[in-house]
């Protein structure tokens, strides 16, 4: 039902827009009543966010379970590789969602919203593992941040895996921050 609710409503946000399509008609086109949209989803806002808990539960576990050993930054990698195949078996609506999340600024609002969680969950995980506080939340924001630009790159070029664009964006990161004379 979750599903469909979600297809329904990427369909309709398509061909209408977020702003000029309701609840009731993301409910009519799924074939359900409004209430049974709202017993899955608290706002039309939601329908199109509803993976991120599974995307905190993945990476905060990951990162918990990561071997002690690694570094902040090879942790996060190994939590985002963690996370990899969510993010595939959920291409063929993460795509169309990112597309219409760039042309609205209600939904631009809303996946900020939910980045700050992601970053504030994988801060306290990287305390947790004995990073102080404002390195923590350093690491965790650059960690979505080449997240964020490995997913666009992905969308945009279907010839590579995310894993491929995962690993060049941290290493370009990396190479950003090792090749930065005068800081220090």
């Amino acid at each position: 039902m979750r599903r469909r609710l979600q297809q329904a409503a990427l369909e309709l946000f398509g061909e209408r827009g977020y702003e000029l399509t309701t609840a009731a008609e993301i409910a009519a086109k799924a074939g359900v009543t409004e209430r049974t949209f709202f017993r899955h989803f608290a706002d039309k806002r939601e329908v199109l966010f509803d993976g991120e808990t599974a995307l905190s539960d993945i990476l905060n576990s990951a990162l918990r379970e990561a071997p002690a050993e690694l570094g902040p930054w090879d942790a996060l990698f190994r939590a985002f590789e963690a996370a990899e195949r969510l993010f595939v078996e959920n291409r063929s609506f993460a795509e169309p969602r990112h597309r219409l999340i760039e042309r609205s600024p209600a939904l631009q609002e809303r996946a900020l919203a939910k980045t700050r969680s992601l970053i504030a969950g994988l801060a306290s995980a990287l305390r947790e593992r004995g990073v102080p506080d404002h390195a923590a939340m350093l690491a965790a924001q650059m960690g979505m941040a080449a997240l964020g630009h490995a997913v666009a790159c992905w969308f945009d070029d279907g010839s590579s895996g995310l894993g491929d664009h995962l690993a060049q964006a941290f290493r370009k990161v990396r190479d950003l921050s090792a090749s930065s004379p005068g800081i220090g």
